[in-house]
């Protein structure tokens, strides 16, 4: 069986966004497959999703401050620079950590290990609505 849907979240502000309960209530059809793969993929290049720690808050406060850091805005030597100066480095860190997650399913549920949740990965000041397309499939 194989079940697909899309979904727009909601404006966030730039940082590190738990959405894992929004993946689960936008396809229940989960529940049904006994073994199986979820993938969750988002139709931007300046938004990523990953999956880390879903418990401490601080985890994705050091997340945005690390990515900060790494890429930095205003550098002088982007060219794509006519959407604003968080454009290029959205384009960069996007790339970095990628446009899907890919999730086993155990007996109706994402297989996680313990704390792990899926992130929105916001990288512009406004980015706007996001589109998420997820696919579940298996037996």
């Amino acid at each position: 069986m194989i079940f697909q849907q899309a979904i727009s979240l909601r404006e966030r502000r730039r940082g590190f966004h738990l959405i894992t309960a929004e993946i689960l209530n936008a396809l229940p059809q989960i529940s049904e497959i006994k073994i199986g793969i979820c993938q969750i993929f988002i139709q931007h290049t300046s938004a990523s999703l990953t999956i880390n720690e879903n418990a401490d808050p601080t985890v994705r406060a050091d997340f945005e401050m690390f990515f900060n850091k790494t890429v930095r805005e205003n550098d002088p030597d982007y060219e794509h620079d006519y959407e604003g100066s968080d454009d290029m480095p959205a384009h960069l860190k996007s790339a970095l950590l990628g446009s899907s997650v890919t999730i086993p399913i155990t007996n109706g549920r994402l297989a996680f290990g313990t704390w792990q949740g899926i992130y929105l990965c916001e990288h512009r000041n406004r980015g706007g609505q996001r589109s998420i397309i997820i696919t579940a499939w298996g037996e």
